[in-house]
Formats: C-alpha cells, structure tokens, sequence
C-alpha cells in the first residue's frame, strides 16, 4: 500500500518535474497581466487567431458560440468575419489540417492551443509572439529568444517587419538585443505591442473561458460565509448564554 501511494504521487508531480526541467527560459521577459473585462480587446484577439493561427493551430476544446457569446459578438457576424470554413457557430474551433502532413511538413503536428496559456503561462506566450528575429541557419528563417530552434514560421512577420538579433556592446556573451528595420512592418511597433497582447489576451480567455464568473461567484461566496458567520455567532452565543 505504500508502495502504491509513493507511485502515485510521482505520477502526479512528474508532469510538474518535467515542466520545471524544460521551463528554463534566459531570456528577460517583459510582464503581461490580462484583462478579460477588455471586450475590444478580445475581440480583436480572436480576429487575430482566426487571420494568423487557425490554419494550423486548433482551439478543440472551444465553441465559436460560447466565444462570440462571451465577447458580445452576433452569430451572424462571427460567422460571416471569423468563421471561414462552413463550419456551424456552435462547432468546434478546429481546422482541416491533417496530423500526418503536418507532421511531413513542419517535423511534428502544430499543438492545440486551447491551455497553452495554463500550461506555458501567458507571458511565455505574449514574450515567445514578439522574439522571432531572423535566423538564416533555421529551416523556415526564423528562431526565437524564449523558444530556441523553435519548428514554426514568423506567422506575424508582416506585421512586425524583419526583427535581427544582435549582441550588446558587440560582446558575444549576452546577444538578446533584438532589433527592427525600420519600416518593414505594417504596423509600428506600439500597434504590434498591442496586437500581441490581444492575441495572447484571448489565449488567455481561452484557457479558462469561465475565469470571470468563477472570480465573481467566488466573491459571492465569501460574502455568504461572512454573513453566516455572523450569524452563527449570535446563535451560539445565544445557546451558551443559558449555560452561564
């Protein structure tokens, strides 16, 4: 029985020690707090995602219904601006991509991101959306600061423009600087700050679509508890004033 219950608690934390042991990231990362009360920003998040991630990256264990619902968007224009297969507004958000040519094509199949930001956290994601820099050495161009020799192309590179990599002070012991051409982006670099931290906003969302009610009814409950501890109190005192 011992035994048994010394299994079963490295079952359970070997995923903990597995994480901590690939978790290690020398990069210095900038913060990001989210804001689910921050519709726009959701919304434009979720534009994001459907433009630039689905094609490859599902979200299978959300509803388009539960996430249009959830931003105050209408079927009929969720369907119509961020639905664009004939996918049903109370479906899935998967693609067409199958795991096995993903697999040819990119040397493993793209992960569902659905808890990525539970698993990851939100600033790896925030962080890892805004340190690709060019790397000629790499099969797609590319590398990442927070994800080195990472497997994925710049999908946002349009809209950050050519980021290069170079050292500070031209020492060769710390080279984390990044960098941009000027110009090469559509959008400035504040405008692509604010588009990375939407995307990631609405991962955010994603990972705990019921994060919000779940904070709210957490407050209803305290209040509950106090008022019934009150309550009690006076009830008990009540009881053992007889007793005295």
């Amino acid at each position: 029985m011992k035994s048994m219950r010394i299994l079963i608690a490295l079952l359970v934390a070997l995923p903990g020690l597995v994480w901590a042991a690939s978790a290690e990231i020398n990069y210095d990362m900038e913060a990001f707090e989210g804001d689910l009360e921050n519709k726009p920003s959701l919304q434009n998040g979720m534009r994001m995602y459907m433009n630039y991630c689905i094609g490859c990256h599902t979200l299978k264990f959300q509803r388009y219904e539960r996430t249009a619902d959830d931003f105050g968007i209408p079927h009929d224009i969720a369907l119509q601006n961020l639905v664009f297969t004939d996918q049903k507004i109370g479906e899935l958000m998967t693609n067409a991509m199958s795991p096995e040519k993903a697999k040819n094509w990119f040397g493993a199949a793209p992960p569902d991101l659905t808890m990525i930001t539970r698993y990851k956290s939100s600033e790896y994601v925030y962080n890892y959306l805004k340190t690709f820099y060019v790397d000629d050495k790499r099969p797609f161009g590319v590398n990442n600061k927070v994800f080195e020799n990472v497997g994925m192309p710049n999908v946002l590179a349009d809209l950050q423009g050519v980021q290069r990599s170079r050292c500070e002070g031209g020492s060769e012991d710390r080279c984390d600087e990044l960098y941009l051409e000027e110009g090469t982006g559509l959008l400035s670099p504040e405008e692509f700050d604010v588009a990375v931290y939407d995307l990631t906003n609405f991962l955010y969302y994603v990972g705990e679509p019921s994060r919000l009610e779940r904070h709210r009814l957490g407050i209803a409950v305290m209040l509950f508890l106090v008022i019934l501890a009150c309550f009690t109190y006076l009830l008990n005192r009540e009881y053992w004033k007889d007793v005295h």
